[in-house]
């Protein structure tokens, strides 16, 4: 026994050393091609955030995103739910297997898009993911004014208000205007907008919880106006992914008697929550009241499982916030809200529309939520390199939102 353990130990280290030199070889043809790796730490990680400037993409953020929801209502009565995300990841520290990302392409931008209908239960999505090859859609990200772009997809400030367009191939197009009823709100577990997600560990993460949203949607070229309500959250930073951040569950709610709650709880590889889970309540005025893990509890009140990955997700929350006398059951407006983005941000998620339905000083108030669901299923511990290089734009899935 002692000489095939000796036997084993002696084979381990030369597999290790093998691939420590394969790192090598391939890390210095990364930087003779595209330059050496950056920490991407510069010592402000926890600065406080600095508004509006942080609206503005940062050049050393390992990993940024602006991302929008909300719902809205077209002329004839047809109700809907959005989501628009655009991401930024410096690529200095990201490997697959031996390759060091950043080969090809740093910084690496993905954008979402989805589209939920309330009426037929429907959902659509489309995701990209461009490094500014030769091949890829024009993208960017500006650190001077507010302006992000994949392809046709943008988003940028213009006289104080976000204007957004989003397709799905040739069939949708969304052109929303945003206009922020509200102050911006500093979120997180740390002071001035700081989001611990681990001890040391933080992004910089704050939200407009309430804006005016009008534009105009068109389906197979009939072009509809519409009204409704959005929220945006913007969160940058680099931080070290550790077992306390295996997942998380996401909530925005918009009440009807123009509160908003924000909530999220972080989890570990048991599932367990994390104390570093926080969140907000914003008041009609725009003041706001941090909420620490152990104000509000998340309750899942049943499960879906998705046919396409098997994964299984929570599928309706009951929200309880005692000092603050709120209590909210999460319904999703329809269960399968699933986006399969392992072409491009390597995940696979639950993000999807929801109805509200909470008492707060014993009366009943009705809404409306966004929740996102992330590390339910485990795909991305073992990313595809070939899916990752031929994921380009997807219309997922294939069913018709028009009933």
């Amino acid at each position: 026994m002692t000489e095939k353990a000796d036997h084993q130990s002696g084979l381990g280290s030369i597999l290790e050393a093998a691939q420590s030199t394969i790192n090598n070889l391939f890390d210095v043809t990364a930087d003779a091609f595209v330059g050496k790796a950056d920490s991407l730490r510069d010592g402000t990680e926890l600065s406080p955030v600095d508004f509006p400037r942080d609206l503005f993409a940062h050049r050393n953020a390992q990993t940024e995103w602006w991302y929008y929801t909300g719902h809205f209502e077209t002329e004839s009565g047809k109700q809907f739910g959005f989501e628009l995300v655009f991401f930024k990841r410096r690529t200095d520290l990201d490997r697959f297997g031996y390759v060091p990302l950043r080969l090809l392409g740093n910084p690496i931008h993905f954008a979402h898009f989805a589209l939920t209908d309330c009426n037929t239960k429907g959902f659509r999505y489309s995701h990209r993911k461009s490094s500014n090859g030769w091949l890829d859609l024009p993208a960017a990200a500006s650190e001077n004014h507010y302006y992000l772009r994949l392809g046709d997809w943008t988003v940028r400030e213009s006289h104080g208000a976000h204007v957004l367009k989003a397709t799905i191939n040739t069939d949708i197009v969304f052109e929303g205007n945003l206009v922020a009823e509200k102050p911006v709100v500093l979120n997180g577990s740390g002071k001035d907008g700081v989001s611990f997600k681990d001890k040391g560990e933080a992004s910089r993460y704050f939200s407009f919880t309430r804006m005016n949203l009008e534009g105009d949607l068109t389906i197979d070229g009939e072009v509809e106006h519409f009204r409704g309500s959005a929220w945006m959250d913007r969160e940058f930073g680099t931080w070290t992914a550790t077992e306390k951040q295996k997942g998380w569950d996401w909530f925005s709610i918009q009440l009807e008697d123009r509160t908003e709650l924000m909530c999220y709880q972080l989890r570990d590889g048991s599932g367990a929550v994390s104390e570093f889970s926080s969140g907000v309540l914003v008041n009609i005025d725009g003041s706001s009241v941090p909420l620490k893990s152990e104000d509000f509890s998340i309750t899942p009140k049943g499960y879906w499982k998705s046919p396409r990955t098997g994964a299984t997700y929570p599928s309706g929350w009951q929200i309880a916030v005692p000092n603050l006398d709120l209590n909210a059951t999460i319904i999703p407006i329809c269960e399968d809200q699933e986006l399969d983005t392992r072409g491009t941000t390597m995940i696979v998620y639950w993000e999807g529309a929801c109805e509200v339905r909470a008492t707060r000083d014993s009366k009943s108030i009705s809404g409306r939520a966004y929740v996102e669901l992330v590390g339910y299923d485990r795909s991305h511990d073992s990313p595809n390199l070939a899916h990752f290089l031929m994921g380009s734009e997807f219309d997922h899935p294939p069913r018709s939102i028009f009933g």
